[in-house]
């Protein structure tokens, strides 16, 4: 965990980040990694899949898997509101989608405003985790894209 936070700090010294909210949480994704930010439409299910994994979308003729980014961090389930959308990220493997209760805003992270998260043990959704910022009095979780997408 030490390297991430190394890494976030020594590759720049600002970084923006789409923020969005998960129940009253924040997280923050790199936004270099966002393609773009769509509205909750039809997904199709898949047969014998991981539970995170929610189905498939068709983006203008592109099928897309999707993740249940609440399910894959453990988080209590919810329901889908006007709010929540679907964050198209780039991954090694191609486009993948991952369901948010809403988008908040893009911020610029100072990397010296990044912590490394508190050990939490036996918890395994902290290993999704590359460090938390403090934005005045509230915290963004920042994620580990890699790491909560992979299968």
């Amino acid at each position: 965990m030490a390297d991430l936070i190394g890494d976030v700090k020594a590759e720049a010294t600002e970084r923006q980040m789409v923020v969005f909210k998960m129940g009253t949480e924040a997280y923050g994704i790199d936004i270099f990694r966002v393609n773009e930010i769509i509205r909750m439409r039809e997904i199709t299910p898949i047969p014998r899949t991981e539970e995170h994994i929610r189905g498939l979308i068709n983006l203008r003729g592109k099928t897309i898997p999707v993740v249940d980014l609440r399910t894959r961090l453990r988080l209590a389930s919810n329901a889908e509101t006007d709010l929540t959308r679907i964050i198209v990220v780039e991954t090694d493997g191609g486009n993948v989608g991952i369901i948010v209760d809403a988008v908040s805003e893009v911020v610029s992270i100072s990397s010296d405003t990044v912590d490394e998260t508190p050990s939490l043990v036996g918890d395994p959704a902290s290993d999704f985790v590359r460090g938390v910022a403090k934005r005045g009095d509230s915290l963004v979780t920042l994620l580990d894209l890699d790491k909560a997408l992979a299968a």
